[in-house]
């Protein structure tokens, strides 16, 4: 299996509809954002739609941290890096990039995911499967260097890496 790392989903723009008052991305869209690029992420992972519903497996959110570090604006390309952080049978952390076409960053978030079975609603643990090919991801994404922003909380005191 190759493996990218991190995973890149790189053909976003800003659309009208996600532009705020203020003149730039509204918060709202930058989660959308984080969260729909997961959507191929879970595909290489091999937890699709046809998954969850076939076999009765998703994960659920159980805590993100986004950090908002520059403005998108009305048509403004960016893409999304998606690495694995940690994972066991029951839990998945991850960690996303928001990039501006520059390569600045514009946002971060961190993700705590939940392994459920979707049928009782329960965290559950994954089968060997798939938890033998999140592994393989991790494996992959071990090259990667660990994200300056990894398990920030929030507090008056917390200062953006320079």
């Amino acid at each position: 299996m190759n493996i990218p790392a991190p995973f890149v989903w790189d053909d976003l723009k800003v659309v009208p509809a996600w532009v705020d008052e203020n003149g730039h991305m509204n918060v709202a869209f930058y989660l959308k954002c984080f969260d729909d690029a997961f959507y191929g992420v879970y595909r290489a992972w091999g937890m699709d739609f046809a998954e969850v519903h076939s076999r009765g497996f998703t994960t659920f959110a159980a805590q993100s941290n986004l950090s908002y570090l520059g403005e998108l604006f009305l048509d403004e390309a960016f893409s999304v890096e998606t690495m694995l952080v940690e994972h066991d049978r029951k839990r998945i952390r991850w960690f996303m990039h928001m990039r501006k076409a520059d390569g600045s960053l514009a946002a971060t978030c961190e993700w705590l995911l939940l392994f459920v079975d979707i049928r009782s609603r329960k965290v559950t643990e994954m089968p060997d499967d798939l938890f033998a090919a999140l592994s393989a991801i991790k494996r992959a994404h071990d090259a990667l260097p660990r994200p300056a922003l990894l398990g920030r909380g929030i507090a008056l005191s917390n200062k953006k890496p320079a």
